[in-house]
């Protein structure tokens, strides 16, 4: 594939909730984008381990990742592993396990590296002049901010996301008023951190939103079924339409959600925990809207394999 005269790169991300891959040609054109969720990080928050069982559910994933990574030709990969591997006594022996399958040990990525990353890939291609620039990564377990214009200038990751807030709090399907109190209470708790960490942020113009809750709540919101990536990508999703989705989702049981078009059942479990983070994020800011990314983290770190020797290092850095 590489015949074609670029160079094929590919970025794996081993998040808490799901295990992605993205191979593409000079960062510019995907060859393949997958997404299956294996819980990696079910049960982190309480035992600080990841189980057997996720371990094993993932590097599943991973030997179909390197299948396709042979087939396209791949050059060059970076794996990285996030929130549920930061908190996890036993990491090694997942990295040790993922570096046989992969060929690359993951790397145990910082929360401000995330955020950076992920706001590199998210605002490629945008007009600078749009911004300054919110990036909000809503992850399974941590959710990151990355604010710039033409470069991230500020970044922080905070320990919320829809899967820890769903073991902490979530106990009752449809969820009862008090859990989505605790859930919506303790994000806006982060929230004040983000204001000391990015003081600049109140001069944000765009927030963009980024992975399963945000691109969710948009396939929600227009009915999508099938599940239409294209669509999805940079849909404005407005503030009254996200309070929408998150009154029907949270009054559901997990039968009525998956009978949502655009919400795959992989996610119904999470969704309303992840909604509570993106309603509290944009009634905190008053954002009105929220521009939905299909591009993030992934496409951050293919973009960093592209980057001329001694780069990289400056960019993860900010």
């Amino acid at each position: 594939m590489s015949g074609r005269g670029g160079r094929v790169v590919a970025a794996v991300d081993c998040g808490t909730n799901s295990t992605r891959l993205l191979v593409s040609r000079d960062g510019i054109e995907t060859l393949d984008r997958q997404t299956i969720v294996t819980c990696l990080g079910q049960g982190v928050d309480a035992s600080a381990r990841l189980n057997s069982e996720a371990i094993g559910r993932t590097l599943a994933v991973l030997e179909d990742y390197r299948r396709i990574m042979d087939r396209l030709g791949v050059e060059a990969v970076r794996a990285t592993a996030t929130s549920a591997a930061r908190d996890a006594r036993n990491a090694e022996e997942f990295f040790d396990a993922a570096a046989t399958v992969l060929g690359v040990s993951p790397e145990l990525l910082d929360g401000d590296t995330e955020a950076r990353l992920g706001f590199d890939g998210a605002t490629a291609g945008l007009d600078p002049s749009r911004g300054p620039f919110l990036v909000v990564d809503i992850g399974g377990g941590s959710t990151e901010f990355g604010f710039g214009a033409d470069r991230c200038e500020g970044a922080l990751s905070v320990d919320v996301g829809c899967v820890r807030l769903t073991e902490q709090f979530i106990h009752h399907d449809p969820a009862r008023p008090e859990e989505l109190h605790a859930c919506l209470s303790v994000t806006e708790s982060h929230l004040d951190d983000v204001l000391i960490a990015i003081p600049e942020v109140h001069r944000t113009e765009c927030l963009i939103g980024v992975a399963g809750t945000v691109t969710s709540a948009a396939a929600v919101e227009m009915g999508l079924d099938p599940y239409d990536a294209d669509r999805v990508h940079h849909f404005e999703l407005t503030r009254a339409a996200a309070e929408d989705v998150f009154r029907t989702l949270a009054t559901e049981d997990r039968a009525q959600r998956i009978a949502n078009p655009g919400l795959h059942p992989d996610r119904a479990d999470v969704i309303v925990a992840g909604m509570c983070i993106l309603v509290k994020i944009m009634r905190f800011f008053s954002f009105d809207s929220c521009l939905v990314s299909e591009t993030d983290l992934l496409d951050g770190l293919a973009r960093s394999l592209l980057a001329p020797a001694g780069q990289r290092e400056e960019a993860d850095a900010g």
